[in-house]
């Protein structure tokens, strides 16, 4: 009855789905109550509830480390699992982070252009910087 399913055979909902769970369960363990919404709030696919009652994140679940300049300035966070572990990082802080250290790069073309950035594999300085936002 009980069989693993293998993630790369899911369809895109499925995935989507799938990944929810696994942010959620991490985030329980941290005293996170995550609720889905039906459409993008405000950029969010959900809201984390934290039990102390005052804390409250905004979050976006992707399947990989991305920024999006749709994002900036809205509170997000964003929330992707990389094969056992689960980041939840501030996008703007990100962002920042990049910017100050030179790391998307004036040649950046999806960035500059486009507004977009993503790394199906987080390279080594995005993992050390992600490090503390790996729950």
């Amino acid at each position: 009855m009980f069989e693993r399913v293998v993630y790369s055979e899911l369809n895109s909902r499925q995935q989507e789905n799938y990944n929810f769970q696994k942010v959620a369960a991490r985030m329980a363990d941290y005293g996170f109550n995550c609720l889905r919404l039906t459409d993008d709030w405000q950029g969010a696919d959900f809201i984390a509830c934290h039990i102390d009652g005052e804390t409250f994140l905004k979050v976006q679940l992707k399947g990989r480390l991305v920024i999006d300049k749709k994002y900036l300035g809205k509170g997000i966070h964003i929330a992707f699992v990389l094969g056992d572990d689960c980041y939840v990082y501030d996008h703007d802080a990100l962002v920042r982070h990049l910017d100050a250290n030179g790391l998307i790069g004036a040649e950046s073309v999806t960035w500059h252009e486009k507004g977009l950035r993503s790394w199906p594999s987080p390279p080594s300085w995005a993992l050390t910087y992600l490090s503390e936002y790996r729950i």
